[in-house]
């Protein structure tokens, strides 16, 4: 085979050629009906535009504040999902990716004080809250954290 021997997957349709006759369908008016402002030149509606009731961009309520784009944002642990572990592991964010209580592996981590503790952990983690540190340490576990 060669490359002027290549014909195309399916038949090219033909592009609908209004105003020209009434074989077609698309004669005398071109498919735009016989009066209105859709008939005219330059007729139509603008945008958005929905008839002269009160369009939707102006029946919703306006949005207010900010977003924070320097705002940190940390994927959130409760230390009472950490009993599950055995007594004496150390925790890890590779760790928490992999058990699934984590989901992005690249996101920092906070550990939260939700939750009751009973077995003493060795935890790493980003950042820790203090009901968090306390619970952890009252156990008998140690807290290290990342930079």
């Amino acid at each position: 085979m060669e490359q002027h021997e290549i014909k195309p997957l399916q038949p090219k349709k033909s592009r609908k050629r209004v105003g020209r006759g009434d074989a077609s369908g698309y004669g005398s008016y071109s498919g735009r009906g016989i009066k209105g402002q859709n008939s005219r030149s330059g007729g139509g509606v603008r945008p958005g535009f929905e008839g002269g009731q009160l369009p939707l961009f102006r029946r919703l309520p306006r949005m207010r504040g900010f977003t924070n784009i320097f705002r940190t944002e940390y994927s959130v642990v409760n230390v009472g999902r950490l009993d599950d572990f055995e007594n004496g592991t150390e925790i890890t964010p590779e760790l928490l990716v992999k058990v699934g209580l984590v989901k992005k592996s690249k996101s920092l981590i906070k550990i939260l004080g939700s939750g009751d503790l009973s077995k003493s952990l060795n935890v790493v983690a980003h950042n820790f809250s203090e009901s968090a540190k306390k619970k952890i340490e009252s156990a008998g576990g140690k807290i290290e954290e990342l930079k």
